[in-house]
Parts: structure tokens; sequence; C-alpha cells
């Protein structure tokens, strides 16, 4: 029979949040090239894309939500959900693989140029130019605010682990007492125990890091090393960010009961994101900060 369903799969109605996603993304792409030219249109661009993504993700994952509770989500469907986060998560990893190629590449073999005044100028001496850092460079010190952040991301890991496996063991329950009961966390709630944690140390962690860039001895213009370290450090410094708001909103729907044992994607493929995070900090711990600034004099040293 004509339209008879025999399969798994959840088909999806026509949407209108992928052309609207994909024109924000392109405003927010064409705003950041005019910004970088000093264009004084880009900056508005730049707001009405990224008012525009938010609206769309909000909106799609809200969409996704429903599915799931309507029964859409079959095995096989959580199963390809499943597929696509660890995609997801494997292209963000090449992301990574660039600014560390970047990097390595400027501090293994450095090109023979300064830059004076914003212009390219050529180094007669190739050996004064293959130091890295470059000479006059002040690094910061990798076992100050860096090694701190280390330590708060491996203990995140600890905690969104814990209430991965709270979660899975059914620990939402319990009498209301003290702080964890002002926030509404039972004495047997892992789940929301180790979500607040997480967020708070997630928070933490990007608060040291700006503070690091607000007294950094070094800026992104000027100097490759500037560059490289404030593209990595500052992509990865976006991505806690986003996992911290990933994290907020499973914080959300676990206050509405929207988890169970057998059914929590959504929270899943945060742990997932966030257990990234903290595996990328640790490379660029070890590369960039300890690295790539060794033997260089350090800041305030």
């Amino acid at each position: 029979m004509a339209g008879t369903k025999n399969h798994d799969y959840h088909i999806l109605p026509p949407d209108q949040w992928p052309i609207i996603g994909a024109t924000a993304a392109l405003s927010f792409f064409g705003g950041m090239v005019m910004w970088m030219h000093d264009n004084p249109y880009g900056k508005f661009l730049i707001l009405l894309g990224v008012i525009g993504i938010a609206v769309t993700m909000f909106s799609w994952w809200a969409n996704v939500i429903r599915e799931g509770k309507a029964g859409d989500h079959t095995p096989v469907v959580q199963l390809h959900l499943r597929y696509g986060m660890i995609m997801f998560i494997a292209s963000e990893v090449m992301f990574f693989v660039a600014w560390f190629w970047a990097f390595f590449s400027s501090a293994l073999f450095p090109a023979p140029v300064e830059f004076v005044d914003g212009a390219v100028q050529h180094i007669a001496d190739a050996a004064a130019a293959a130091h890295w850092p470059m000479k006059g460079i002040e690094v910061l010190d990798p076992f100050g605010f860096p090694l701190l952040n280390t330590f708060i991301l491996l203990c995140s890991g600890t905690t969104v682990t814990w209430a991965h496996h709270a979660m899975i063991h059914g620990h939402r329950g319990g009498e209301l007492k003290g702080l964890w009961g002002a926030l509404g966390v039972g004495e047997n709630d892992g789940l929301k125990k180790g979500l607040w944690l997480t967020i708070a140390l997630g928070l933490l962690f990007t608060s040291i890091q700006a503070y690091e860039y607000i007294h950094a001895p070094f800026g992104f213009k000027g100097n490759i090393y500037g560059a490289t370290f404030f593209m990595a450090t500052g992509f990865h410094g976006a991505h806690v960010i986003i996992g911290t708001i990933f994290l907020i909103v499973c914080l959300i729907r676990a206050y509405k009961g929207d988890f169970t044992p057998k059914h929590h994607f959504g929270f899943e493929a945060a742990a997932w994101y966030w257990h990234f995070v903290d595996v990328v900090w640790l490379f660029l711990f070890v590369s960039i900060y300890v690295w790539g600034g060794w033997g260089a004099p350090t800041h305030g040293g």
C-alpha cells in the first residue's frame, strides 16, 4: 500500500530551520571577513548571524527533543544519532589538527620574516629568525594558571562521568537538605550534582583563561607566536563555552525529568563533547604552553 511505513526510521516533515541556519551562518562568516578588513558594517552582520544561529539551534534541537518524547527515536535512530555525534567530534578534531599544524610548522620551521608596522619585512640573518618563540617574546608560565586550568578540566571530566553513571543507575532522588536542597537537588541525585559541579568548573576555566588573555604579554597581531597561540587556545576556549552551554541545557532537562536510564542521548552527547574538550586541552597544555615556550623568558618571571 502506498505510503505505508515499513522501516524504523523517522521521516522528518518539511522544516524551515536548515535554510534559516545556512543564511545565518553565511551572515556570520561574511561579517567576520568584513570585520577583519575593517569594514564598519561587519560587526552588524556578525551580530545578525549569531542571533540567527542561536535561534536556529534552540528551535531545531527543541524539535529533536519533541521527536524523542513522541517516541520517534527508535533504537536504529538513536544508533545513527550516536554515529552523527561521533562524526561531528571527528570533524572538530580536524579543526584542532589545523591549529596544531600551524603552531608546530611555525615553531619547527620559522620563516625568516618579521612584522614591522604591520608590513612583512625579510630578515637578513636567517639564523636570528630561526628562534622560537621569537626574541623579545615573553611567554606565559605554563605552571601557573595553565596548570591550574588543567587540573580544573581533569576534575570536570570526573564530575561529568559521575553524573553519567548516576543517571544510568537511577540515582536521581533523595531528601532535600542543605545547599543542594536549596538548588532542588536530592541527597542521592548524582546526576544534578555532577552537572552543577561540571558547569561551575567550566565557568571557572573560562574565567581564568579570560584573565590570562587580558594579561598576556603578547598580542594576536604582529608575531606568529601570538597568532598561533591565540588561535589554538582561543578555539579551545570557545569549545569550553559551547560545552558549558550544552551541559546547562542538560541540567535544565534533568530538572524537567527528560532523561531516563535508557533514553538519555542528549546528555551522553554532551558528556562525549566535554571529554573531547578535556583531551584536547591536555595536548594544548603540553604542546603549546610547555614545549612551545620552553627556554623563553616567562612573563613576570
